[in-house]
């Protein structure tokens, strides 16, 4: 997908809710089809296997996303990201090939290696491996999707999808030479929302992170960050903490209790642990133009997470972000896009 704007513009859902598990699916969903409506460029999930609630977190993204490629047109669907270690590359390579042919080539593909013990455990892969393993199979699936013999016998997979491969694969890291692994693999990069053990922003961490990828790249594509950013847009700035503000709070709490201090559990901390912008659309845009990762993403995820706000909020929020914020800045919906056949 191509157009005039600055970034492309899209949205990240940790698909988290109540007791009542469909519900909170179905809510995720709507949220992909006022999205698609409203015009950004892609929609993703996060995959997390166990949480504390039934339901906190999707443990099937790619069940999910064909849900949504079948509810939308135009909007691309992706992981931000798929914990790609316990999963079999080739199954997955399948998976996402014949979802990317039915929805008219709309699969972006994040990968990471996350930090569920428990689930490594599980699934019965070592923990302690959990980088090599990412580079591995994220090696295996790319090159099973780009037609490349999974065998001696020259067998291929049937749904390859080369671009898939090349162009809209991702990898999140966290520190500045995963940066640069990222760049060797010719991979496009995805930056989390907020950084951890730091005391300095988010923004002074990551910028670094991201020229270090640019430096590092030698594709012969053009690069592409995609820059993940708690982003929530309200009526006045009161009404966004309303919002998510005890969430932040009630996160902070939770990671200090598990082992990941992030210091007092004050609003005040909790918005800058989570690199937070909100408030009134003015606000957040100023909060945005002083974004120092952001000039060079070509694509701007925003999520409300770790914040748990309604639909209707969340659907308003997209709204001010698609019609008020992201136009300031320079983004515009793609003027013409073909149909998906289906």
């Amino acid at each position: 997908m191509s157009h005039d704007s600055a970034f492309r513009l899209g949205f990240l859902t940790h698909v988290e809710g109540g007791a009542d598990l469909a519900e909170t699916y179905r809510n995720a969903l709507e949220l992909f089809v006022a999205a698609d409506e409203l015009g950004f460029d892609s929609g993703w999930v996060a995959q997390h296997h166990f949480g504390p609630g039934a339901a906190d977190g999707l443990a099937s993204p790619w069940i999910f996303l064909a849900n949504a490629a079948a509810r939308t047109r135009n909007i691309h669907v992706g992981t931000a990201v798929t914990l790609i270690p316990l999963h079999h590359p080739v199954q997955l390579a399948q998976d996402i090939g014949v979802l990317d042919a039915i929805s008219g080539g709309r699969v972006e593909f994040g990968v990471g290696t996350g930090f569920d013990k428990v689930a490594y455990s599980i699934f019965e892969q070592d923990f302690e491996r959990r980088r090599e393993l990412t580079t591995e199979r994220f090696a295996t699936v790319r090159a099973a999707l780009r037609g490349e013999p999974l065998d001696a016998d020259g067998t291929v997979l049937k749904a390859a999808a080369r671009d898939l491969a090349d162009n809209r694969s991702w990898h999140g890291v966290f520190s500045a030479d995963g940066a640069a692994h990222v760049a060797g693999e010719g991979a496009n990069l995805l930056l989390n929302r907020a950084t951890y053990g730091y005391e300095e922003p988010t923004d002074v961490v990551q910028r670094a992170w991201a020229e270090r990828y640019l430096s590092e790249w030698t594709a012969p594509r053009p690069p592409r960050i995609g820059l993940s950013r708690l982003i929530f847009a309200a009526d006045d700035r009161r009404t966004a903490l309303d919002h998510i503000g005890d969430a932040l709070i009630d996160n902070v709490r939770r990671s200090n209790a598990g082992g990941r201090p992030l210091g007092p559990e004050t609003l005040e901390n909790a918005l800058f642990r989570y690199h937070a912008h909100y408030g009134h659309p003015d606000e957040v845009i100023s909060q945005l133009q002083s974004e120092r990762v952001l000039p060079l993403a070509t694509d701007l995820l925003a999520q409300f997470n770790p914040g748990r706000p309604g639909l209707d909020a969340s659907i308003r929020a997209l709204e001010l972000l698609a019609t008020e914020v992201a136009p300031a800045l320079g983004w515009r919906p793609a003027a013409a896009r073909q149909p998906v056949a289906v």
